[in-house]
């Protein structure tokens, strides 16, 4: 026996996919963490990076719910609230410019330029990081990250990434860690060469570490110039993703933190690039594409 099928609208911000449930039009999936992890898996479902509700909201334009493909909930997602903010605007259900999301981290405004039905180009003011450990979170207690809770955690020694192995000379590593939120955590590692990094190794090995209590999204990044960089993203309850709007802010606020790099910078991911700019305010602000790939029905059995 069926029920009635779910429409979905699939959209990637950079490569960075998900599956989109219009809850305007569409009822609330009864259990979205369940579904996330069958509707993302990529040979048996739809296949995405995870599953994103676009919600009613009483303070914003809409409401964004995001899931991972493993099912877990995260606070935000950089490049999904940029595919939420053109789904509202395309579906006629707020003008271009200016339009404010409610995510997990609050609610966000965003400057959404059309560049076609099916294409936007959106600026997303990211609000300000979170600097302090309690604030990631990362547990200083338990390793040598941070010489007090109010202190920021920068180059920092990481236990999380163990002893030296044969790659980290491949890789030029710096085994050092900058951590950030941007609403939800994330760790920085630079190196000489992110194409050397055995990212599937070592990106559950840290997301999963005792010193992270709600896990971390992973990056490593080669510092190209002061203003463009390359990473490459391990996201947590995802696995490797093309992109990560919210690690990319991260990893602008780490450039600065470390001295590496300057305010505004180009991230190159390897489903495009993302335009940061940790501005004087205090906000971090990311440019980058959202666009609608196809539409189609899940059908709940």
């Amino acid at each position: 026996m069926t029920t009635r099928p779910i429409h979905f609208v699939k959209m990637q911000g950079a490569g960075n996919d998900y599956v989109y449930i219009d809850c305007f039009a569409e009822p609330v999936p009864a259990d979205p963490a369940a579904l996330s992890m069958r509707i993302a898996d990529r040979h048996f479902g739809v296949g995405g990076d995870g599953l994103v509700l676009v919600m009613p909201s009483a303070v914003a334009a809409a409401r964004m719910r995001m899931f991972n493909a493993d099912g877990s909930e995260s606070e935000m997602c950089g490049n999904g609230v940029r595919c939420v903010a053109h789904l509202v605007v395309a579906r006629g259900r707020a003008p271009a410019g200016a339009v404010t999301i409610e995510t997990g981290r609050g609610v966000l405004t965003l400057d959404v330029m059309p560049d076609g039905p099916r294409r936007s180009r959106v600026r997303v003011d990211m609000g300000e990081p979170f600097l302090k450990p309690a604030e990631i979170p990362v547990l200083v207690a338990e390793h040598a990250a941070a010489a007090s809770a109010n202190d920021s955690i920068v180059d920092a020694a990481c236990a999380a990434i163990g002893p030296p192995e044969a790659w980290w000379e491949e890789a030029g590593l710096d085994p050092r860690m900058t951590c950030v939120s941007m609403g939800n955590p994330h760790a920085t590692f630079y190196c000489r060469d992110v194409d050397r990094v055995p990212l599937e190794m070592i990106g559950p090995r840290i997301e999963t570490h005792a010193i992270f209590p709600r896990r971390i999204n992973v990056h490593f990044v080669e510092v190209r110039s002061p203003e463009r960089v390359r990473m490459r993203t391990w996201e947590r309850g995802s696995g490797i993703t093309m992109a990560c709007g919210t690690g990319a802010s991260a990893v602008c606020v780490s450039g600065v933190l470390s001295g590496r790099t300057g305010r505004r910078i180009v991230a190159e991911v390897p489903g495009g690039s993302l335009e940061l700019e940790w501005a004087a305010s205090g906000h971090v602000f990311m440019t980058g594409p959202a666009e609608e790939v196809f539409e189609g029905s899940w059908w709940e059995a």
